[in-house]
């Protein structure tokens, strides 16, 4: 049994069954980003003055992602109008267009979030705070007082196994290239702050009392800007999984239903588009505010 207006569109909606349901389906993604949106706008109206960061994502990146989001907005939309035009040539093209256009995307927001990751936070115990990127620690063994340069952050100690013989290094001190600042709320308004100084800092473990990365937990609104950002990247993702099998397992369609198949592509176009607005949306929020 055939299922009806799978191709051909109903006569009561307008709409093929696939376009109807990617509209339904694009409805409640309205309604999960319109909460989040909401939240962020909250949170940031109830922050304590002065302590809403600024100036702690690059512009440069952001720019870069909005421009090559748009740019595949176009190539799919480009590569749907040549299914319609039945060039499956050009449809190939500007298909893997947009997929490398989307993996590019994901690429640079990977380099932002492990920039944050090794961008760290210190309470020193004199009251003050050093910031900047982690560069090395130096850890030593507590049995033979050995010393170890590692030059990425692992906790404020290890463990090694080597010949059976269990070895434990702590942490003896950080060097981070950035800065100190007497006041915390030097570190929220950056945008205020031009020419900010960096240089090799050194931090004594008995000089350390607390030390945390930009991650999720570091504050209201790094906790927002992974929230937002990464279920983005997750739909860029999955958008970009279903492209990819139209263009590869999925083009055999083509040669025996085409029409099915352009619908398809529509479908998976539409859902673009959608996340290709997300971000229109949450670039000036999260970058330029």
């Amino acid at each position: 049994m055939d299922i009806p207006y799978t191709t051909k569109s109903r006569p009561d909606t307008g709409l093929y069954n696939a376009k109807l349901g990617i509209w339904l389906f694009l409805a409640s993604e309205v309604m999960l980003f319109g909460g989040l949106f909401s939240a962020y706008i909250l949170l940031r109206v109830t922050a304590p003055p002065g302590e809403w960061p600024h100036g702690w994502l690059d512009v440069r990146f952001g720019t870069l992602n909005t421009l090559i989001l748009a740019l595949s907005a176009i190539t799919t939309l480009l590569a749907w109008a040549a299914c319609k035009v039945r060039d499956f040539g050009k449809f190939k093209f500007f298909h893997a267009c947009t997929i490398l256009l989307a993996l590019t995307f994901l690429g640079i927001k990977s380099y932002e979030y492990h920039d944050k990751w090794i961008h760290y936070e210190i309470r020193l115990s004199d009251g003050r705070f050093a910031d900047g990127h982690f560069e090395s620690g130096v850890y030593v063994n507590k049995a033979t007082k050995e010393e170890v340069e590692e030059h990425s952050y692992c906790g404020q100690s290890f463990t090694t196994i080597a010949s059976g013989v269990t070895n434990t290094f702590e942490l003896a001190s950080v060097t981070l290239n950035g800065r100190i600042v007497t006041d915390e709320k030097d570190l929220y308004d950056l945008r205020a702050q031009k020419d900010i100084p960096k240089a090799p800092v050194t931090i004594e473990r008995a000089n350390i009392l607390h030390m945390e990365n930009y991650g999720p937990r570091h504050n209201t609104f790094t906790a927002i800007y992974f929230t937002l950002t990464g279920l983005h990247a997750l739909h860029i993702l999955g958008g970009t999984l279903v492209i990819a099998f139209l263009w590869g397992p999925g083009r055999k369609m083509w040669k025996t239903d085409p029409e099915r198949y352009t619908n398809r592509i529509e479908v998976s176009g539409l859902f673009w588009h959608f996340v290709d607005l997300v971000w229109i949306f949450l670039f000036p929020v999260l970058y330029l505010t």
